[in-house]
């Protein structure tokens, strides 16, 4: 019996995910990051981000954002960038790929990236996504930092449905 609820509220879910990434929808979402593994992970981070995007065919989304990141000893940076996000057989899973620009007085870098998470549909629009990433310098390895973002993101429906 137990079996059977499992299967049950998985085919639910996978149900409620279903045609969520169709073409044409948008993207809004926000996320904090700060759990970072990396040369600098002596020291306290704390980062916010904010992406907008647009499904253009199914399952495959284009990504801009824009970010702060704050370091306890260092000078905060400012972060701008632009993404590939591409969602696996309707189930919430994402990979993507992207590239970032960061600037803090006297740093500029260009920082490609990958990253992997999850939309966990808290309702019909709106999600929970964790998401591990990757970042890497282009100047020093100094500077490639890996770690957890938690986020939320809302999907605009492109068809006049009220969200």
């Amino acid at each position: 019996m137990k079996k059977i609820a499992l299967f049950v509220m998985a085919l639910m879910m996978s149900v409620a995910a279903n045609a969520q990434f169709e073409e044409g929808k948008g993207y809004l979402g926000a996320s904090l990051s700060g759990l970072d593994l990396s040369s600098q992970a002596k020291q306290f981070h704390f980062g916010l981000n904010a992406k907008a995007g647009y499904l253009f065919m199914d399952n495959l989304m284009g990504l801009a954002e824009i970010g702060f990141d704050h370091w306890q000893h260092d000078a905060d940076q400012f972060v701008l960038g632009a993404a590939g996000r591409y969602y696996l057989d309707q189930n919430g899973i994402f990979l993507g790929a992207g590239l970032k620009y960061k600037h803090a007085p006297g740093y500029n870098d260009l920082l490609p990236g990958v990253h992997a998470g999850y939309a966990f549909f808290v309702s019909r629009t709106v999600t929970i996504e964790p998401e591990l990433y990757f970042d890497l310098s282009t100047k020093s390895s100094d500077y490639m930092c890996y770690g957890l973002r938690i986020g939320v993101g809302v999907y605009l429906f492109k068809d006049g449905r009220k969200n």
